[in-house]
C-alpha cells in the first residue's frame, strides 16, 4: 500500500501501489495543464465508511509514497478512462481496472 500525501499540513491517502501508479500520471497530467479538479476517495477504515472529495489543485504540494521497489505496469486503457473520469463534472474517482487488458498484459509478462 502506497499513500497520496495532499495539501499542508499533508493528509495521508492510502492506496495501492498499481493505483497509484495509475493516477500519479492522471494528476500529474491535469496539473500540468493548471487544470484543478474533484477526487472522490474513500474514508480511510479509521474515519469510518463513506467517501471524501478532496479538490486538487496544481498549486497545493502533493506527493506519492510507493511502498513496492519496483513499478507496476501501466495499463494505458485504464489511464484513459480515469482521465475520462478526471475530465468529467463528478471529477475522478477510483474505477476499477478494465479486466481484459490487464489479462492480456500479465500473459504478456508470463510469454
Amino acid at each position: 500500500m502506497g499513500a497520496l500525501l495532499y495539501g499542508t499540513p499533508a493528509t495521508s491517502h492510502e492506496l495501492d501501489d498499481r493505483v497509484l501508479a495509475h493516477l500519479q500520471i492522471v494528476i500529474i497530467n491535469k496539473f500540468r495543464r493548471g487544470e484543478a479538479f474533484a477526487f472522490q476517495i474513500d474514508a480511510s477504515s479509521a474515519l469510518g465508511t463513506g467517501r471524501r472529495t478532496l479538490w486538487l489543485h496544481p498549486a497545493v504540494p502533493v506527493q506519492f509514497s510507493f511502498r513496492g521497489s519496483r513499478a507496476p505496469s501501466i495499463n494505458p486503457t485504464w489511464v484513459r478512462v480515469l482521465m475520462e473520469e478526471a475530465n468529467s463534472g463528478r471529477g475522478l474517482s477510483i474505477i476499477p481496472e478494465p479486466v481484459q487488458q490487464r489479462a492480456a498484459e500479465d500473459q504478456a509478462l508470463t510469454a
